[in-house]
């Protein structure tokens, strides 16, 4: 297991090229499952969710093994589930982390400044918070442990995972048949973890410099 997270982290392509040769149609449960641990598991926000949505797309272009009117639905509904998840769990905990000063590698402090920064910029950041890696994953989190009601959660969640799987999704199915960016893969998925941590510097900056 260790191994395979190693190799996904160091070359989605590859190993996603490895998990089709291998189980074939049951790749679609695999990339489901990973797409549900990286948004519905506080402790695996490492996983690489852009670049593996970018090459599933990639390759159901490419190789045809991979039904994109199956594939986008299907992470769609995992990236919902693990958000769900993590919401719930947040939500379960939030009187413990309230509680504390600090709860495993979670401080109060954290949730007083998400809850400032929804009440702040609104739904909207829950919408970007699923484009940011590692902040998709926490931020369902401390959206339940906060005090964002879920009726107004779900809907932005719904929003997020809709634009986040289908613009990464469609983004690597109709740019694979682009010899470059099939050699140059990896230049491409730190393109789109760049854009993606785009959001976090700026509003550093800006907190920084303009207030």
């Amino acid at each position: 297991m260790i191994h395979f997270l190693l190799s996904l982290l160091k070359d989605p392509l590859i190993t996603l090229q490895d998990l089709l040769a291998q189980y074939n149609t049951f790749t679609y449960v695999i990339l489901a499952l990973i797409i549900f641990v990286e948004t519905g598991l506080i402790v695996m926000p490492l996983l690489p969710g852009d670049s593996l949505l970018f090459a599933a797309g990639l390759l159901a272009s490419s190789t045809g093994k991979l039904d994109i009117q199956w594939l986008i639905p299907l992470l769609i509904g995992a990236a919902l589930l693990g958000d769900n998840v993590n919401y719930f769990v947040g939500k379960y905990f939030s009187g413990v982390i309230k509680s504390r000063e600090r709860t495993l590698f979670f401080k109060r402090e954290y949730i007083t400044q998400t809850e400032a920064f929804y009440e702040k910029h609104g739904g909207k950041s829950v919408i970007l918070a699923r484009f940011v890696p590692i902040v998709r994953t926490i931020a369902p989190f401390v959206a339940g442990a906060g005090s964002m009601k879920y009726s107004k959660y779900i809907v932005f969640c719904i929003i997020g995972a809709v634009l986040w799987v289908t613009s990464l999704t469609l983004a690597g199915y109709f740019l694979g048949a682009n010899e470059w960016v099939k050699h140059n893969f990896e230049k491409v998925v730190l393109s789109i973890v760049f854009l993606s941590v785009m959001p976090i510097i700026w509003h550093s900056v800006k907190a920084k410099f303009f207030k």
